[in-house]
């Protein structure tokens, strides 16, 4: 995951100068809005699309979200062992993310991996590019509020720093602005993301010990906690008409029932005579009481 060939270069640059003026990036699909949308990153060596892991992933999630709908985005890159064909991934990602939330700003995306694949969705999140990586090989960080339309993150057998580093690449590391929205599942032994790990065996095992399971009970959470935050926002922002409407009862200023409005006159202020002054009034003397005899 170092240096990325001239395809990667050319859709670096071509996505950072749509960012730069604002244009909403393309998306491979013109489908509308679903409620909430998987963008997932297979593992290496597996079939275009979301991979095995990926598929039992969206399937658990699918069904712990009741009516809502759930969109589904394969990132697409060579998943090759050519580790530093990764950063195809990133790029790809990275573009569909930005574009869904410049599109659908009220889509909840969860980004997803396997493997390699987390390692791509990883470095996605960064906020700063990895050091010893010039900034020329890499995409630019995501802006920080693009993950307000993030609500959750899922990788499974995300590589170690261990593992990585025989890749010679730098270790993943979440962004900040994903740390609380993140779950980093890891089978026990499992060679590639396990820090002690020795099986290869085990990093196949991910639906079979149910942590696939794991991670879409996560998501769902995180997913009905921003739903819900965002139906109290809207409730919060809607007009109160209660408050305008006069219940039976309820009296109403008179100048609301004289006024000649309802006559198809407008309101209007009409001219009236001049105060007058007030004259002073002298009141006259009491008569004189004659003493009684």
């Amino acid at each position: 995951m170092g240096k990325m060939g001239l395809t990667g270069l050319l859709g670096t640059a071509l996505a950072a100068t749509w960012a730069l003026h604002g244009v909403p990036l393309p998306t491979a699909s013109a489908a509308p809005c679903s409620d909430a949308e998987v963008v997932f990153a297979r593992g290496t060596t597996e079939l275009p699309g979301v991979g095995p892991t990926g598929q039992a992933f969206v399937d658990s999630l699918r069904s712990r979200i009741g009516t809502k709908s759930l969109g589904v985005y394969a990132v697409d890159y060579p998943a090759a062992m050519d580790f530093p064909t990764a950063v195809d991934g990133i790029v790809d990602a990275r573009a569909h993310v930005l574009a869904t939330a410049a599109n659908c700003p009220k889509t909840k995306m969860v980004l997803g991996g396997f493997s390699q694949g987390a390692a791509v969705i990883g470095f996605v999140t960064a906020n700063v590019v990895p050091d010893g990586i010039s900034p020329s090989d890499v995409p630019a960080p995501m802006p920080p509020e693009v993950g307000d339309h993030v609500a959750a993150v899922a990788l499974f057998g995300k590589p170690s720093p261990r593992f990585m580093k025989v890749l010679s690449d730098p270790s993943i590391v979440i962004g900040p602005n994903y740390v609380a929205k993140t779950v980093e599942l890891c089978v026990d032994n499992d060679l590639v993301c396990d820090p002690h790990g020795k099986s290869f065996s085990a990093h196949n095992k991910y639906e079979e010990t149910g942590t696939v399971d794991q991670g879409a009970d996560f998501v769902a959470a995180k997913l009905q906690a921003a739903w819900a935050a965002d139906d109290a926002a809207a409730a919060a922002a809607a007009p109160d008409t209660a408050s305008r409407t006069s219940s039976p009862g309820t009296s109403v200023p008179l100048t609301d029932s004289t006024s000649p409005a309802h006559l198809g006159v407008p309101n209007q202020t009409l001219p009236g005579p001049p105060n007058l002054p007030v004259p002073n009034v002298i009141a006259p003397p009491a008569d004189p009481v004659e003493p009684m005899t």
